[in-house]
């Protein structure tokens, strides 16, 4: 990462700055997202204000289209937000620098995903399985079997079911349980 030309910003916290946001970088990294698109976003997480495609392209010294692509998935994981407002008819965006509402909207929507993925599939196969172990037809050894994953299928689907109202909570923003739930 290059220098950051920020404002009025000495070189010494210029040279801090750019360890933090390293560090931003280094952690989304940890969770899936691209090091370069962290590195985007510690930036304009110190940023005092909205920036431009061409503004954040000179910072990073990236190519336009993995610049669009950068804000576009940094902006669906709700970490930065494009302005209405525009700056010379080019869009600005600014980062969320909230880091509690950054991880609510970030882990709610991996985990809303997984849990839309995975309970979709698991009431799919739900009835299919409930037919092998219904049918006359079934041999007594693939009704064991079937009844097996059956019940791996209902435990999965209350730990779904589960992490649903947990993901609905982290939302809203009550990701902190009281004692007996």
């Amino acid at each position: 990462m290059e220098t950051i030309p920020m404002a009025s910003v000495s070189p010494q916290r210029s040279e801090l700055r750019k360890k933090v946001i390293e560090s931003i970088a280094t952690t989304m990294d940890l969770y899936g997202v691209n090091h370069s698109f962290g590195q985007l976003y510690g930036i304009m997480y110190f940023e005092d204000r909205p920036m431009t495609l061409e503004e954040m392209k000179d910072y990073m010294n990236m190519s336009k289209s993995n610049m669009s692509y950068a804000v576009r998935s940094l902006t669906e994981s709700q970490m930065i937000y494009k302005l209405d407002e525009k700056r010379d008819r080019k869009d600005q965006y600014v980062a969320e620098t909230d880091f509690f509402r950054t991880f609510r909207n970030f882990f709610g929507a991996k985990l809303q995903r997984e849990v839309d993925v995975m309970l979709g599939s698991i009431r799919e196969v739900v009835p299919e399985l409930s037919e092998i172990v219904l049918s006359e037809e079934t041999s007594a050894q693939e009704r064991e079997e079937a009844l097996r994953d059956l019940h791996k299928m209902r435990h999965a689907e209350q730990y779904y079911v589960w992490l649903q109202g947990f993901v609905d909570r982290l939302q809203g923003g009550d990701a902190f349980f009281t004692e007996g739930e």
